[in-house]
C-alpha cells in the first residue's frame, strides 16, 4: 500500500511539474509574439510591456571588412523608433528552444524580417527572459543578421 502511495504521489508531482513549464513556455511564447505584433502594429505599449525595464538589445554584426562586433541599441530608443512613422516592420519567427529554471528562460527563434513585405534580412535570436511579478518579460536579446542562407521558419 505504502509503494502505490508513492507511485501515486510521484505521478502527480510529475504531471504537476510538466503542466508548470508547458504553462511557462506558452506565457514566454506570449510575450515574444507581443514583442513582434508591437513592431508590425507600430505599438509601443505592446513593445514597452514586452521588456524589462532594464533589458538590453544587441545585434552581432559584420562590417565590409568581414570584421565583427556586437552593436548595443537602447530599449528606449527602439520603442520610440517603433512607435513613430516608419514602414511596415514584419518579423517572422519559429521557436527552436525553450529552456526554463525558475524565473530564467533561454529561448532560440530562426527569423526572417521583412520592410514593407519586402524581405529585409534573416537570423537567429537569443531571448533571456525573467518572470517577475507573475509576468514573463525580455531581459535580453542578441541577434545575427544575413541576407543568405536563411535558417528555416516553416
Amino acid at each position: 500500500m505504502k509503494n502505490v502511495f508513492t507511485l501515486i504521489l510521484l505521478l502527480f508531482a510529475t504531471q504537476s511539474f510538466g503542466q508548470n513549464a508547458s504553462n511557462n513556455e506558452i506565457e514566454i511564447k506570449k510575450t515574444i509574439n507581443q514583442l513582434f505584433e508591437g513592431m508590425y502594429k507600430s505599438d509601443s505599449t505592446l513593445l514597452k510591456n514586452s521588456f524589462d525595464k532594464n533589458a538590453i538589445l544587441q545585434t552581432i554584426v559584420k562590417n565590409k571588412e568581414g570584421i565583427v562586433s556586437v552593436k548595443n541599441e537602447s530599449t528606449q530608443e527602439f520603442i520610440k523608433s517603433i512607435g513613430g512613422k516608419h514602414p511596415q516592420y514584419e518579423e517572422k519567427i519559429k521557436f527552436i528552444d525553450i529552456k526554463v529554471d525558475g524565473e530564467l528562460a533561454t529561448v532560440w527563434t530562426n527569423y526572417q524580417f521583412f520592410v514593407d513585405n519586402k524581405f529585409s534580412h534573416c537570423g537567429v535570436n537569443s531571448f533571456q527572459m525573467v518572470k517577475s511579478n507573475n509576468s514573463w518579460k525580455i531581459a535580453y536579446i542578441i541577434d545575427t543578421r544575413r541576407k543568405d542562407n536563411c535558417p528555416d521558419i516553416n
